[in-house]
């Protein structure tokens, strides 16, 4: 429509102008009258193709920028993609450095492994490793971390192996308090917390104690952390005392993990 009308504008302008130019030459009168009837028109277009000009510019203009903001934003987008990749990789080489460093420090051989299927039942804490029987892996061997003690194998195919949490109720490892040496027995609870069992109403444990595994279940190395003492409750009845321990490992973060390879004969201990 404003196209139409502009045409309108400029053929009326032209017919106008035309008509008082034949009568300019016929005419003694001056040309006032002609100028003054064309000037609006001339106004009109001159204003209305002013506007055209400046809205068709406009309009290129915005397209040009938003062709360009959607090039930014891909371009940002995959800026912050390469960004999450390589935060992930830096913090799995931060979680490497960690298990190299744990492994320089252990007197047993070590194999590492990933975390790559978790059991998906609420009864059983349980998690798939990529390495099995041709890895040298063979049920029973220990499962730790830097932060302390994970698991036990209890299953192995060629290529897989799957690992009992110490925090599956099934789950037990004779312990002991690092501060007082009273011994006891890690089991699995709910809520991702373990119990220690069998420990004498009349030992002293305090909340903050770290217990560590004492090596003499015959799996785990003696020394490995394994948690700390979160709670404690002495009845006036019964031998034991009911202790609540907060494993150092977090479970629901594991991703990588060690298998101790040779039979826990010997370990270290940490104080």
């Amino acid at each position: 429509m404003v196209i139409v009308g502009i045409i309108i504008l400029i053929a009326v302008n032209i017919t106008v102008l035309s008509i008082f130019t034949k009568r300019r030459y016929s005419s003694p009168r001056p040309g006032g009258i002609a100028l003054f009837i064309v000037s609006p028109f001339q106004d009109a277009v001159t204003t209305t193709l002013r506007f055209v000009r400046d809205v068709w510019s406009h309009y290129f203009f915005l397209v040009s920028v938003a062709r360009e903001n959607d090039d930014l934003k891909r371009i940002l987008s995959r800026e912050i993609q390469k960004n999450k990749q390589n935060a992930e990789v830096e913090l799995s080489n931060e979680r490497l450095r960690n298990l190299l460093s744990f492994q320089q420090n252990v007197t047993d051989r070590v194999l590492a492994a990933e975390v790559i299927g978790k059991d998906p039942s609420p009864w059983f804490k349980t998690v798939i490793i990529d390495k099995g029987g041709t890895d040298g892996i063979v049920k029973g061997l220990p499962v730790v971390l830097p932060k302390g003690v994970a698991g036990q194998i209890i299953e192995v195919s060629a290529r897989h192996s799957k690992v009992l949490l110490i925090i599956d109720p099934n789950s037990a490892v004779d312990a002991l308090v690092q501060r007082t040496r009273f011994r006891g027995l890690i089991k699995g609870s709910s809520g991702g917390r373990c119990l220690f069992q069998y420990v004498l109403r009349k030992h002293e444990i305090r909340v903050g104690d770290t217990v560590i595994s004492s090596g003499l279940d015959g799996v785990y190395p003696k020394g490995i952390q394994i948690g700390n003492v979160s709670g404690v409750v002495r009845r006036n009845a019964g031998i034991f005392q009911e202790v609540t321990v907060t494993p150092n490992v977090d479970f629901e973060k594991l991703e990588e993990v060690l298998v101790i390879l040779n039979p826990p004969r010997s370990g270290f201990e940490s104080d």
